[in-house]
């Protein structure tokens, strides 16, 4: 590796996300740190499996696809792995940041957290049949195997860490020193995602038929079992006054359409399905609720929060650690839909939701891109020194 300059000009950093997709968090979060390092004279590299989003989202960077012959999600991850390493090893790049669990790349960013610890937060709402079955699972054992080899790797240099509970976890479950692992809170673009989105409010509730008289929670995040939103639907049943809508993918949505039949609130459930375009669904909303069951920290949560939304998240969310209780949002423990109802209800009281929120985009202001784009600047930098 060139080692000698402290600037980044001129040096050749790759990044590898396995699925690039517009709609995905994690790919929210390449798409910011490109736009953020674009201006650094770095030479990048985005090396995927598959790039489902337009060819300009990856600004001035070159893109590497990499997609071999595979059968099953445990083959396609390893012949990626596979093809990873072997393009690495024939080019010159003085860094390669992987966003995928590749044993011997210098830094792995760990936007999806630790897979043990997500296991074991699922199976704490599984039966006994469900958890044997969770633990027979080929793929969630290759994912742990190559979660091991990947951290006890000499190669490894840092892990980014986007919040100091997965600082931990990956501390306590692997014993990673913690001299290799950096904290680096997700961005946002504060132009982008701005209170001034709410003058759309009343067009888009009347597009999707929500009163303009109701309180609207927002739900947005694919994965709809890891997001929490049986809580929410639960919950709501406890709120007459308000609606809920729910803005992702998942394909078991007609679990959750049932569920909110049998708890009498359906017709106050809008799904939406997946949007490009999110910034509607946040002007429309008095309030964003994302009680996840792990999320080591998800975007839309403070997507939202730029947005001046107050927010409704767990305590097995990263962005949690960055919420003041009554100031910004609400923090619940995951999976009780009676506490989320509480919290929710006290979002509702006249005026407060108007406060929170603006407290919470002044939060935000702090955590913008070009926040993100010199703290992975000068991780860099330490890097190659």
């Amino acid at each position: 590796m060139n080692a000698s300059a402290k600037n980044l000009s001129a040096k050749k950093i790759a990044i590898v996300r396995a699925r690039y997709n517009p709609f995905g968090g994690a790919e929210r979060f390449v798409a910011r740190a490109l736009h953020a390092l674009d201006q650094s004279g770095i030479e990048l590299t985005i090396i995927a499996r598959r790039w489902q989003g337009h060819a300009q989202e990856a600004g001035s960077a070159h893109r590497v696809i990499l997609n071999p012959i595979h059968l099953g999600r445990v083959w396609r991850d390893a012949s990626f792995a596979c093809a990873v390493k072997h393009h690495v090893a024939r080019h010159d790049y003085d860094l390669v940041q992987s966003h995928e669990r590749i044993p011997g790349l210098d830094i792995y960013r760990a936007g999806d957290g630790v897979h043990r610890e997500w296991l074991a937060q699922r199976s704490q709402t599984l039966n006994r049949w469900q958890r044997l079955g969770l633990a027979c699972n080929p793929y969630h054992a290759y994912v742990q195997w190559q979660e091991t080899r990947m951290f006890a790797h000499p190669a490894l240099r840092a892990v980014i860490c986007n919040s100091h509970m997965v600082k931990q976890e990956i501390h306590e479950w692997f014993g990673v020193p913690e001299s290799k692992l950096h904290v680096i809170y997700n961005g946002v673009d504060t132009a982008k995602f701005h209170p001034q989105v709410k003058q759309g409010r009343s067009a888009t509730r009347a597009q999707w038929r929500v009163p303009e008289t109701a309180f609207c929670f927002l739900f947005l995040g694919s994965g709809f079992e890891r997001k929490g939103l049986a809580s929410c639907i639960e919950a709501l049943a406890e709120l007459p006054q308000a609606c809920l809508m729910v803005v992702g993918h998942d394909k078991h949505q007609a679990r959750y359409q049932t569920l909110a039949q049998s708890c009498g609130v359906a017709g106050r459930v809008v799904f939406a399905g997946a949007q490009q375009d999110v910034l509607p669904f946040y002007g429309m909303a008095d309030a964003f609720v994302l009680p996840t069951l792990y999320d080591p920290f998800p975007n839309a949560v403070l997507e939202a929060m730029a947005c001046g939304l107050p927010v409704i998240t767990s305590t097995k969310s990263g962005v949690a650690e960055l919420i003041s209780n009554g100031q910004q949002g609400e923090v619940v423990p995951p999976n009780q839909p009676a506490s989320l109802a509480q919290a929710m209800r006290a979002l509702m009281q006249s005026g407060r939701a108007d406060a929170m929120g603006a407290a919470a985009r002044k939060l935000a202001e702090h955590h913008d891109l070009t926040r993100l784009g010199q703290q992975l600047s000068d991780l860099y930098r330490q890097l190659l020194v």
